[in-house]
């Protein structure tokens, strides 16, 4: 059923532009564009290497103000040593297993992307969030998976 995959694409152009989710609504045109266009290769690649590129730019992105100078060493060892800062530590290890979980998630079942692009849109309009994780959306979800189990 290939017009169905177009349709919900096309359905999530729509959403993310009422929703004014800029991102969501480019990644849908995107694919719609890839998948008229028969430019299969592009998808084998999104597949294997999207999402380190978008990795890439992300921490690219992130790492500018260190690159820059607008971070010093005495910043960094403040940070190093605070409480925030450990804090900020905390986090980013467990946000990174919860990532981990998220991918292995993804994997097990793919389907459950239009889920957390939903729920992304959800966020943007009635919490004012910004969607920068479809992975740590799914790491969420999983973690939420395992307490349903434990308490099932």
């Amino acid at each position: 059923m290939p017009v169905a995959s177009e349709l919900i694409l096309v359905a999530l152009l729509l959403i993310g532009l009422l929703a004014k989710s800029h991102l969501i609504a480019a990644a849908a045109c995107i694919l719609v564009i890839v998948k008229l266009a028969r430019m299969e290769v592009v998808f084998d690649f999104l597949e294997n290497k999207g999402l380190e590129l978008g990795l890439l730019v992300l921490l690219l992105t992130i790492m500018v103000p260190l690159a820059n100078g607008k971070i010093n060493d005495r910043d960094i060892i403040y940070n190093l040593t605070s409480v925030p800062g450990l804090l900020a530590i905390l986090g980013g290890a467990l946000a990174t297993h919860l990532n981990s979980q998220g991918l292995l998630m993804l994997q097990v079942d793919p389907g459950i992307i239009f889920g957390l692009i939903i729920g992304s849109l959800f966020g943007i309009i009635f919490l004012g969030g910004i969607p920068v994780g479809p992975l740590m959306a799914a790491g969420i979800a999983a973690l939420f998976m395992e307490f349903f189990r434990y308490f099932k």
